[in-house]
């Protein structure tokens, strides 16, 4: 029986096809041309396509209900997702779209401490998006100051000259507010 149930679990875990991903790029895509519950319906029955609970599942039909100004429905299933074992780049991305609903339903706190800590892990391709959302937490947390050094930092890895001058400013925001 317990043989039985790991392989169960190792089923819920297989990653999608390629040409699931294929057919969710698509419905990603058609977003903006279709009515907000047609998307989430096109989306529920694509999801329901995994085994039940499957954290990929929950957390795209999660960014399904955000996308179309549901931030409570969405907060539930980026949790469910990430209870459920949700890996990889979706994990961090159901992180900041999870902190992101929690700011617009009034949980700022909530949000920067889930960036914060996103803030404080290995890096990747998202580290700016971490670092976009928690500055909006601060600024909803009166943490204003921290917020444009944390944009100023993140802003001077794109610019072409100035970012080691503008990276020191940002820095220098943050040692006036210590002082």
């Amino acid at each position: 029986m317990h043989h039985r149930a790991r392989n169960a679990q190792d089923h819920l875990m297989m990653p999608p096809t390629p040409e699931w991903e294929e057919r969710l790029a698509a419905l990603w895509k058609k977003l903006d041309t279709l009515d907000e519950i047609g998307f989430v319906e096109q989306m529920r029955g694509l999801v329901g396509e995994l085994p039940p609970k499957h954290p990929v599942a929950l957390f795209e039909l999660g960014g399904a209900h955000d996308s179309v100004g549901l931030p409570k429905e969405a907060v539930s299933l980026y949790q469910a997702a990430l209870d459920a074992g949700l890996s990889g780049s979706r994990r961090r991305q159901a992180r900041i779209q999870m902190a992101s609903s929690l700011r617009n339903l009034g949980e700022a706190q909530r949000a920067a401490d889930i960036l914060l800590a996103e803030h404080a892990a290995p890096g990747d391709e998202l580290d700016q998006a971490v670092s976009a959302f928690l500055a909006l937490a601060l600024v909803d947390l009166g943490r204003e100051r921290e917020a444009v050094a944390l944009s100023l930092q993140a802003l001077a890895t794109y610019l072409p000259r100035y970012n080691v001058s503008l990276a020191r400013y940002a820095d220098a925001l943050l040692d006036a507010r210590s002082s």
